[in-house]
């Protein structure tokens, strides 16, 4: 049988990304994402859910997402999910699903709340890896010729 483990999220960050670094010297930052959801109830009432995912990110994306993001901004993330379980010091299981970003993309225009900087994306098709630096920058809107 085959498996298929793929999670897209688009939402607000609930805290600042925390960047560590492990022992091979490799960038990790963890940050928290509120995904919102409006429905209709059986009321007929419009009604708001949210949903608050962990999400760990690896490598250069890791140290991108810490230098531009901070709490209130929006973010798209790809990526996996994970199940964690450990036994606390006074014995209980624990539990955790969270999410490996694998890749994102900033959100907002420039100059505005929850805007972006220019070099906003992750590289196209990279998991974990570094980013590609010599991809030209987009046109400021601006500069489009018509």
């Amino acid at each position: 049988m085959a498996n298929f483990n793929k999670v897209i999220l688009l939402g607000n960050l609930t805290r600042d990304p925390q960047l560590r670094y492990l022992p091979s010297n490799t960038a990790v930052c963890d940050f928290g994402l509120a995904v919102n959801r409006k429905y209709r109830g059986q009321d007929g009432e419009m009604k708001d859910e949210t949903c608050f995912v962990d999400v760990d990110v690896f490598g250069k994306q890791a140290e991108t997402i810490s230098q531009y993001m901070s709490k209130g901004r929006p973010l798209l993330v790809e990526g996996r999910l994970r199940f964690r379980q450990w036994t606390t010091e006074d014995g209980q299981k624990r539990s955790k699903l969270s999410v490996v970003a694998e890749g994102f993309q900033f959100l907002g225009g420039r100059g505005e709340e929850g805007a972006a900087p220019a070099r906003a994306a992750a590289p196209r098709g990279a998991r974990n890896e570094a980013a590609v630096e010599d991809e030209p920058l987009p046109p400021a809107d601006d500069d489009v010729p018509f």
